[in-house]
């Protein structure tokens, strides 16, 4: 074997974190074609972007003077954020603004009342949330709603046993959930709900050996898993069925081992960022996705995430525990 190969399989087995730092930093600033087609999700790009950054200890490489503004010219006057400028306001874009601000420790620029009653206002007679002033309800929308009002510390603004009874009566007989009552269990949608049920402490609605032989089952002879039945596995669920499975104590039933090459080997090892598989190009999400996976598998060099708020830990410690 050639010593450039050697040096090539070695790399393989390793995380190329700076590469991928360069990769979110040019990602963050390049008029591509990508960029363009995601205008309207800009606000979730910078989440995932610099979430990736903090969990690779990197986060001082962007300018909050550069974020800040660009953050609050998304906001309305409703006190929701759109995803970029000049779009509309959504719950899903709300939580990204917030999240963004936790990481920089900005959260004190936030009007908290004229948001948090926002996100408060999309709450449903049935206990359910819709995601904007359209109505569209979706478990994902009961999630990042709890989620946002949690870190805001405003979760009295909301009927928060109605919103865990909701989100009860989408559970399945196979022990997952699904985005509405009766719709197929999905790992994204299994997340959401139980993310949101650890976050309110309800936890205990959850049957956690049904939903962990569920969830393990998605590992496939790659390594990595898949979100439902049949699927092809994606580094995306690298995150959503790993986290669900911490939260539900049930990790150890997985292949730790063959899920962290599986992510290893989906990175661009010249130009960096991580593909949903191996061979594929990659993107933001996916980028974000595999690091946040190999935080949560503990692989060394990447800061703790939280699996129920999807953000480092020391940023969730220092909101929660600061009164």
């Amino acid at each position: 074997m050639s010593s450039s190969s050697s040096s090539s399989s070695q790399q393989m087995d390793q995380l190329v974190a700076d590469k991928h730092v360069s990769y979110i930093i040019m990602s963050e600033k390049k008029e591509s074609f990508e960029s363009v087609v995601m205008d309207h999700l800009r606000m979730n790009g910078a989440y995932w972007g610099l979430t990736t950054l903090d969990l690779l200890d990197k986060l001082p490489s962007v300018s909050i003077d550069e974020v800040v503004p660009w953050l609050r010219t998304c906001q309305h006057e409703s006190g929701g954020f759109a995803g970029n400028t000049g779009h509309d306001p959504h719950v899903l874009y709300t939580l990204s603004a917030v999240q963004i601000l936790a990481l920089f420790d900005k959260l004190d620029i936030l009007d908290v009342g004229k948001v948090s009653s926002y996100v408060a206002g999309l709450q449903n007679e049935d206990g359910s949330f819709s995601g904007d002033m359209w109505g569209e309800v979706d478990t994902r929308f009961s999630y990042i709603a709890i989620c946002c009002l949690s870190i805001l510390k405003c979760l009295d603004k909301i009927n928060v046993e109605k919103a865990v009874d909701y989100i009860v009566s989408c559970k399945n007989l196979d022990g997952g959930f699904g985005c509405t009552p009766g719709a197929e269990s999905h790992a994204g949608q299994i997340f959401c709900c139980v993310g949101a049920l650890a976050i309110t402490g309800s936890l205990h609605h959850v049957d956690k050996d049904l939903l962990g032989w569920w969830l393990c089952e998605r590992q496939v002879k790659s390594g990595g898993l898949n979100g439902r039945p049949e699927k092809l596995p994606d580094v995306c669920y690298s995150w959503w069925v790993l986290s669900s499975l911490i939260m539900i104590d049930r990790v150890h039933w997985i292949d730790k081992a063959k899920l962290v090459k599986f992510i290893l080997d989906c990175q661009d090892l010249e130009n960096g960022g991580i593909s949903d598989r191996p061979d594929d190009a990659v993107d933001i999400f996916h980028t974000y996705f595999g690091v946040a996976g190999l935080s949560l598998l503990e692989y060394p060099g990447v800061k703790a995430i939280d699996p129920a708020y999807a953000l480092p830990v020391d940023v969730i410690n220092r909101i929660l525990l600061t009164k």
